[in-house]
């Protein structure tokens, strides 16, 4: 989908981009907010500083896309390929990220306060400075993953495997 075209449906009041072909696609800065994109493709996409907050993006892939600075608060990104993604110093409060893949992914001082995160893949992640405050990774796999300077106050680590992470003094091994 032409990303004109996808900004004139948007702004004359559609929100379901279900399926939609947005790979590599340059939606820096777009207020997106509410946007129904499940199952859409937006793979290598550069949604820096874009406001995604309430969106939908279940099942979406968005491996190696740029949200660095994204505003995506209460979105819904349960069961999404986020691979290799950029949240750098992105806004994530609530977000539910539940089972979603996320290897790899540069979280690097993203706001995680109070998001889901329940079974998801944090394989490597780079969590440095993160906020973690009350979030929910339970069952998450974060091996290997770099915690160093995350909050992570009232944060649920229940069952969650953290063989060889990094921590604030001290890697973790289980």
């Amino acid at each position: 989908m032409n990303v004109d075209i996808l900004l004139a449906r948007y702004a004359a009041g559609d929100r379901d981009f279900s399926n939609a072909e947005l790979s590599g696609a340059n939606l820096a800065g777009a207020k997106l907010s509410g946007i129904n994109l499940i199952r859409a493709n937006l793979s290598h996409a550069i949604l820096r500083n874009a406001n995604l907050s309430g969106a939908f993006l279940v099942l979406a892939d968005l491996r190696e896309a740029d949200l660095s600075g994204a505003i995506s608060i209460v979105v819904n990104f349960s069961g999404a390929n986020l691979q290799g993604i950029n949240l750098s110093h992105s806004q994530l409060t609530e977000a539910i990220l539940t089972g979603t893949w996320l290897q790899r992914a540069n979280l690097t001082n993203a706001n995680l306060q109070g998001a889901i995160l329940a079974g998801a893949n944090l394989i490597e992640a780079n969590l440095q400075g993160a906020d973690l405050r009350g979030a929910n990774l339970y069952g998450t796999d974060l091996r290997k993953a770099d915690l160093t300077g995350a909050s992570m106050t009232h944060a649920n680590l229940r069952g969650a495997d953290l063989e060889g992470a990094i921590m604030p003094d001290k890697v973790i091994t289980v």
